[in-house]
């Protein structure tokens, strides 16, 4: 994974899995990576914290594509998509159950964290996350 694009495609994923919106300069390669700020209580406290990649989106923003982290719908989606692609067909009707109860998100993860599917979902959500990338790249525009 030496390929320059692969390796930004990786990290822009890698941000939007740990709850971050990402803006990729394609001039200069920059990645800006900024917490959703839905994550912030106080408004003035975000604009604080993150004041200096804010500006300089706000500057270039023609420069920049936004990638944003993924709506809970998206990620009950890629738990979907790794569950039906599982093998063992007792942790396949586990996880099925989980995912129609409650709290199926913290359930999910316990259950795969507790499994020998562990380190598959890892790789599988990375390997989701960006192809999503990869198209919003190819596409040059935001899907939203």
């Amino acid at each position: 994974m030496d390929d320059p694009k692969q390796n930004i495609v990786k990290n822009i994923a890698q941000e939007l899995d740990c709850g971050f919106d990402c803006y990729y300069n394609s001039k200069t390669n920059e990645i800006i990576a900024i917490p959703s700020f839905s994550q912030f209580l106080d408004e003035e406290h975000f604009k604080e914290a993150f004041q200096t990649d804010l500006q300089k989106i706000k500057k270039s923003p023609s420069d920049f594509i936004k990638f944003e982290a993924l709506r809970g719908f998206e990620s009950f989606k890629i738990m979907e998509l790794f569950v039906g692609q599982i093998t063992d067909k007792k942790l396949k009707t586990e996880l099925k159950t989980i995912l129609t109860s409650k709290k199926p998100f913290q359930n999910f993860k316990h259950k795969i964290d507790q499994s020998n599917f562990r380190q598959s979902w890892f790789e599988f959500k990375q390997n989701v996350l960006e192809q999503i990338v990869e198209r919003q790249l190819d596409s040059g525009i935001a899907p939203r």
